[in-house]
């Protein structure tokens, strides 16, 4: 992935001109965006979009940092609780920059706090397709393997999806490997051992070396009922471990997972939005 970083006195961000596609055309991507007042941030915004436009690309999408792999999103609302861990931040009036340079959101996504005292408790009935099983904490590097495939599969029709290799997916998330918690990291498994789905969950350390939130990270699945089943293991495995809370991280409004969520009783405390630029409007 390619990016040219532009910084000035008062304001910094990265283009990516091989972003991902935008309602079927290419888009390039602005990220990596600071400024320290909106003048900085707005005058240093219409220099990168001069650079997009000059390379011959018509849409922009902000804040991204290249694909949805790495960070995007500006927070849109929210009830002032601290961010947790891996949530995007930036300063309030960063994305009042990206509406004066017109930009206007393309999508919307949201995270949720629920008690786990109040899900945990609830019960699914067995299923024939698959198994879920906890990691059994061997091998992260193997572990990670698996999660890329699947990932490559399953979010290959999410919007705004563009491919990563495995070395770098690797490459992003080992780091975290010492961070991981093997009771919440869960996979669901057919007959024949093939993957059907994953879990990945970790403690909230944004709280501080005892957390009491654990995180609902990331979720797929390839058969039917698996991530309900996931996300139960999830609950059940996090209280047992003297968990209070969960948090449904980063939602997009349009996912099954938005509805799950809702059902188990959480209740949102964060919402984000993703932006877009056409030049040829």
């Amino acid at each position: 992935m390619t990016k040219e970083n532009i910084q000035t006195k008062g304001a910094k961000l990265s283009v990516y001109l091989q972003g991902p596609d935008w309602d079927g055309a290419p888009a390039a991507t602005i990220g990596d965006f600071s400024c320290e007042t909106p003048e900085a941030g707005l005058e240093l915004l219409q220099t990168a979009i001069g650079r997009v436009r000059y390379a011959g690309v018509d849409r922009i999408i902000g804040p991204m940092s290249g694909d949805t792999w790495h960070s995007y999103r500006f927070v849109s609302d929210s009830d002032g609780s601290a961010p947790f861990l891996m949530e995007p931040t930036h300063k309030s009036h960063e994305p009042d920059v990206f509406r004066a340079a017109g930009f206007a959101a393309i999508s919307k996504y949201f995270s949720a706090r629920v008690s786990l005292a109040q899900t945990a408790n609830s019960s699914l009935a067995a299923v024939d397709g698959f198994d879920v099983e906890p990691w059994d904490g061997t091998n992260p590097e193997e572990l990670f393997r698996q999660v890329y495939q699947l990932s490559v599969e399953a979010f290959s029709r999410n919007a705004f999806y563009k491919p990563i290799s495995e070395r770098d997916f690797l490459a992003m998330y080992m780091p975290v490997v010492p961070m991981l918690k093997r009771e919440l990291i869960f996979f669901a498994r057919r007959p024949d051992s093939s993957l059907a789905g994953f879990l990945f969950g970790i403690p909230n350390y944004a709280e501080g070396p005892k957390p009491t939130a654990a995180i609902l990270k990331t979720y797929a699945s390839l058969e039917r009922g698996a991530g309900r089943h996931l996300a139960s293991h999830f609950h059940k495995s996090a209280l047992k471990l003297g968990f209070v809370s969960a948090i449904h991280a980063l939602i997009h409004d349009d996912n099954q997972s938005a509805d799950r969520s809702v059902v188990e009783g959480a209740t949102v405390f964060r919402r984000y939005n993703l932006l877009g630029l056409r030049l040829d409007d």
